[in-house]
């Protein structure tokens, strides 16, 4: 684990307004430093949502003492509110959180275009809880307990990486959707699509040719942990593949009887 740093500060308010909390360690504060250009480069702001205050104050001054500006969030929603105002060059983001869990955050924020990266923490170490949480838009997993050294060498590494994702364009055949300007075309016919209609379509583009249950889109498009009975996928699946794939068209969403759907380019 984390070990405590001695003297830190805690910034945060004490009135009970949750807005703003700020933690840092005291050598990051307005200090002076040795490199004659440290003055002119500002200071990389990380957004922490952590609900566990120790482990939260640990990080915040182990960060702070190598020069990050800390904002903490201690739960879900304030989490997600912080998260949406932008700001953050880099996001840590806790697995189980309460009010609202990890992966639905960053699953939220990347259907809305935000692609900050995010190192995601969690307790939960099995190989198919990282891959989740890697598909759900994490770009890195790190499960406690973890080294000082190594947490910050991972935020160091998503700071260094191209701003510009290859994947903000996802491309099957003649359908391309933008995840940044939030529009759809099949060639030169442009797709009007409502948000739900939007992350279904790009779930199945990030998994094309591959066939998707109902119950794999129930959980991972509408985020339910249980499959209630319901024609839900059905319902959005007929209205998507009416937009996609028009009358004169070469159907491109395939609706397998009894299993599931799959989307793939036009032979």
């Amino acid at each position: 684990m984390l070990s405590m740093h001695d003297g830190w500060e805690n910034n945060s308010r004490d009135d009970g307004e949750s807005d703003g909390r700020r933690l840092r360690a005291p050598g990051a504060v307005e200090t002076e430093s040795a490199e004659p250009t440290a003055e002119n480069e500002p200071m990389p702001r990380l957004l922490l949502i952590e609900d566990d205050k120790e482990t939260a104050d640990e990080i915040a001054a182990e960060l702070g003492d190598r020069g990050f500006d800390v904002s903490w969030a201690a739960d879900g929603i304030e989490g997600l509110a912080k998260a949406r105002s932008g700001g953050a060059d880099v996001m840590v983001i806790d697995r189980l959180l309460p009010g609202m869990d990890g992966l639905t955050i960053i699953e939220t924020l990347w259907g809305e275009g935000n692609r900050t990266p995010v190192l995601v923490l969690s307790a939960l170490g099995a190989v198919d809880e990282r891959v989740r949480g890697l598909r759900s838009g994490g770009d890195d997993y790190l499960t406690k307990p973890f080294a000082a050294v190594e947490l910050v060498a991972r935020i160091e590494a998503l700071l260094r990486r191209p701003m510009e994702s290859p994947d903000t364009v996802l491309r099957v055949g003649p359908l391309e959707l933008d995840l940044i300007k939030r529009t759809a075309r099949r060639g030169e016919r442009m797709i009007d699509l409502l948000p739900r209609e939007f992350r279904l379509l790009e779930y199945m583009m990030r998994r094309k040719g591959q066939m998707l249950t109902r119950a794999m889109l129930l959980e991972e498009v509408w985020n339910y942990k249980f499959l209630p009975q319901t024609n839900l996928v059905d319902v959005h699946m007929g209205r998507l593949r009416h937009k996609v794939d028009e009358p004169n068209e070469l159907p491109m969403i395939t609706n397998v009887r009894g299993v599931g759907f799959i989307l793939r380019a036009p032979a």
